[in-house]
C-alpha cells in the first residue's frame, strides 16, 4: 500500500460489536480516516450491528480504502469448546491475568445461524483477507482484532504474569479505576507514535470522569481502531496473525516478547501464526 498520507484517502474503522445486538447494550465505532489533506478522527459513538453498517458504508463512500477492525471473532465453524486461535491467545491473556471467551456455534444469540454477526458480515460485503488488506490501494476490508491482547504491547507493562488492566466497570469486583486511567494513558501514547493528536486528546479528555460500560466499549473500538491502523501503516513485523481463514485468526501488534510467547503456545497447539513463513514478515 502506500503511505498514512495517500492522497487517494483511506479509512480505518474500530468496531467493538459487543456480541449481541441488544438495544441496551450497543457496541461502539470509532474512525481514523484520511481525505488526502489530513487526518481526523471521528470520536467514538455506540452502535448497533446497522448503525456500524451505515457508518461504514458512509466512509466507504468516501474513501477508496477502507478497513473494519472488529472485536468479534468473525468466523466461527467449531460447534462447541474454543477456536484453535483461542487457545494460543488463552495461553497469553490467562498468564496475564486476563481471560477470552470462548467463541463457537453453540452459542445461540452470539454464534448460532441466526446470531447478528452472519447478517452483518453479509450485509458488509467485505473482503475478509488481512494480508490482501495490507497490498491493496482500494476496496472494503474486515479484519478481526482483540483489544486485550493489543494492550499487552502497547504497554509492556501490562505484559507479565497477573498485570493485565482490569478496566471493565461493568465488573465491579475486579475493575480498577487506577486501571482505566492507566489503558488511557497507554492508549493516547501509542495514538501519539503515529502522529495521531486527535485520537491521543479525545483518550487524555476521559480520564475526567467516572466511567460506565458505555466507556470502556468506546475506548476499545478506538483500540480497534489503532490495531488496523497498525496493521496497515506499520511494518508487518509490528503485527502477528494468529491462526488461518478456516478455523479463525486474529490480528495483533505484538512485541518480541508477545511475539515469543504467542510462538510456544501456537507450536504447542499446533495453529499457524503468521503462515509459518518469512514473507509473511515482509
Amino acid at each position: 500500500m502506500g503511505s498514512p498520507t495517500d492522497t487517494r484517502g483511506w479509512s480505518i474503522i474500530g468496531f467493538d460489536s459487543a456480541w449481541t445486538d441488544k438495544t441496551k447494550a450497543p457496541g461502539a465505532v470509532s474512525i481514523i480516516h484520511f481525505d488526502g489533506g489530513s487526518t481526523s478522527f471521528v470520536e467514538p459513538q455506540l452502535a448497533s450491528f446497522n448503525q456500524a453498517l451505515t457508518l461504514i458504508h458512509r466512509e466507504r463512500d468516501s474513501f477508496g480504502f477502507c478497513l473494519v477492525a472488529l472485536d468479534q471473532p468473525t468466523i466461527v465453524a467449531n460447534l462447541v469448546s474454543l477456536r484453535p486461535v483461542e487457545r494460543v491467545v488463552a495461553s497469553t491473556i490467562s498468564w496475564a491475568g486476563g481471560g477470552v471467551q470462548p467463541a463457537n456455534r453453540s452459542k445461540i444469540g452470539m454464534f448460532d445461524d441466526k446470531a447478528p454477526i452472519w447478517p452483518f458480515k453479509e450485509k458488509l460485503g467485505a473482503t475478509e483477507d488481512p494480508e490482501s488488506a495490507r497490498r491493496s490501494v482500494d476496496g472494503l476490508f474486515l479484519i478481526e482484532v482483540f483489544p486485550a491482547l493489543a494492550l499487552l504491547t502497547i504497554d509492556d507493562r501490562f505484559h507479565g504474569r497477573l498485570k493485565a488492566p482490569r478496566y471493565n466497570p461493568a465488573r465491579k469486583k475486579t475493575f480498577r479505576a487506577a486501571d482505566w486511567l492507566v489503558v488511557l494513558e497507554s492508549v493516547a501514547a501509542y495514538a501519539r507514535s503515529f502522529g495521531l493528536d486527535n485520537v491521543a486528546g479525545w483518550c487524555e479528555a476521559q480520564r475526567h470522569h467516572a466511567p460506565r460500560k458505555a466507556d470502556q466499549d468506546k475506548l476499545d473500538s478506538v483500540i480497534c481502531a489503532l490495531v488496523g491502523y497498525n496493521w496497515v501503516w506499520s511494518p508487518r513485523s509490528t503485527s502477528v496473525m494468529i491462526g488461518d481463514l478456516e478455523s479463525g485468526y486474529m490480528i495483533s501488534p505484538a512485541s518480541s516478547a508477545v511475539r515469543s510467547r504467542l510462538c510456544e503456545a501456537a507450536t504447542r497447539y499446533g495453529v499457524p501464526i503468521d503462515q509459518g513463513t518469512a514473507a509473511a514478515l515482509a
